[in-house]
């Protein structure tokens, strides 16, 4: 009798493929359902917490609350378009004659020497506003210091009121419209209320006027129709203001070289289209730019549209540890702050051995670029202090005037309601 060894027998071809098969294609069905569940958990969870599920309930929304929602929006749910936003909400003044012929005379954005630190001082305000709690020293220095920086220009007229609430509006819409338009789900109203929300307050903070809107001297409702009013004047403004002008362009050439700056040379036309493909035609022609082109526009559509899918139905959501957050939340011994990245010039990076060694720092020498603590104090390597964030001229200056903001500040700004 012959005896077989079963267990040596190879097995068929294509055996193990046809074994594994069912599984893969369990998994192709599952994963994606998986992923929703956990991706949209987090948005009921939210409407949970906070339990406003009707248009009347949301006018009671406090200004700690919309925080709270926003900072989720902002370092979970969406940082890179959130960011991006902002980025370009910054970008779009530019467009208006009035915002970029001042800037141009400051030479503040105009000027190389200054745009990239002019550029980093001022996502450092907008940080130091919506990255801390309203309440906080550190969002009422955010808040005092911006209004200390604008009140020389604004006393003589050289910022206008309606510049001030456009610049506004633009940094309350762009994350809604960034988010809606690029991003793998639309923003609820739970969320865009408390986006109006906090922005409306952050205006009450920043002393702009709101006599403009229908409603800005009868009252708001709510957040959301702060927004719609804001949004249909801003509208206007810009049909009327947002013109052709060589200044447009020249500040926004200074902005755009802070974008690409990261990019080899080489690559700057592209990043040149990337910015244009984000514009619109109204800002393009304001500014000079031309559209992109049709290939770079198909190709960039293509690309958001699959990372809107592939974010949607095959990325788990960002855990709370890996929290997009961009300064340091705690002082150092000198009560300094730090900037934990950096896209243009390395201010306020503190030079660690992972920032001069690390990843990043590769790269950016490969570029030719300095890393945090180069060039001895040029680029702050000691980090900031809220109270001196801005152009070197206004370093030390304005103490007075900013401890009369910080004690107004602290008998109104208290985290309630900015509706009621």
């Amino acid at each position: 009798m012959k005896y077989t060894d079963t267990w040596a027998s190879p097995l068929p071809a294509g055996g193990i493929t046809t074994q594994l098969l069912p599984y893969a294609v369990g998994l192709l069905v599952v994963w994606p359902v998986v992923t929703t569940t956990l991706r949209f958990q987090r948005l009921r969870k939210l409407h949970k917490q906070y339990a406003y599920p009707t248009r009347e309930s949301m006018s009671k929304m406090t200004d700690e609350e919309a925080f709270q929602i926003q900072k989720q929006v902002a370092q979970l749910e969406f940082p890179l378009m959130f960011v991006k936003s902002l980025q370009f909400a910054l970008f779009r003044t530019y467009g208006i004659p009035s915002i970029s012929h001042l800037l141009a005379k400051t030479s503040q954005f105009s000027n190389p020497e200054t745009s990239l630190k002019r550029y980093t001082d001022t996502s450092v305000l907008v940080q130091e506003m919506i990255g801390n709690n309203p309440t906080s020293a550190r969002a009422y220095l955010g808040l005092a210091r911006t209004r200390y920086l604008h009140s020389e220009y604004r006393a003589s007229g050289k910022i206008l009121d309606d510049d001030m609430l456009f610049t506004l509006a633009l940094f309350a819409l762009q994350p809604i419209r960034f988010i809606n338009r690029y991003e793998w789900r639309q923003l609820s109203d739970l969320e865009r209320c408390a986006i109006g929300t906090f922005w409306k307050s952050v205006g009450d903070g920043l002393e702009i006027s709101y006599e403009k809107l229908p409603s800005g001297k009868t009252g708001f409702q709510d957040g959301i129709q702060w927004l719609e009013e804001i949004g249909a004047w801003s509208e206007e403004y810009e049909t009327k203001f947002m013109v052709p002008d060589a200044k447009n362009r020249e500040t926004a050439d200074q902005t755009t070289a802070v974008l690409v700056y990261m990019l080899p040379k080489m690559l700057h036309p592209v990043g040149l289209q990337v910015v244009s493909f984000m514009m619109d035609d109204r800002l393009r022609k304001a500014m000079y730019y031309e559209p992109p082109s049709a290939f770079c526009a198909t190709l960039l559509s293509a690309i958001l549209t699959a990372r809107k899918l592939f974010l949607r139905y095959l990325s788990p959501p960002r855990p709370d540890f890996l929290r997009y957050a961009s300064f340091t939340e705690e002082p150092d011994e000198n009560d300094r702050f730090f900037l934990t990245q950096w896209e243009a010039a390395p201010y306020y990076v503190k030079p660690t051995f992972w920032n001069r060694w690390g990843p990043m720092a590769w790269l950016t020498r490969a570029l030719g670029r300095p890393v945090p603590g180069d060039e001895g104090d040029k680029y702050y390597p000691n980090g900031y202090s809220v109270a001196d964030v801005g152009p070197k001229y206004f370093e030390g200056k304005g103490r007075k005037q900013l401890d009369e903001t910080l004690s107004e500040l602290k008998g109104y700004r208290t985290g309630k309601c900015p509706f009621h």
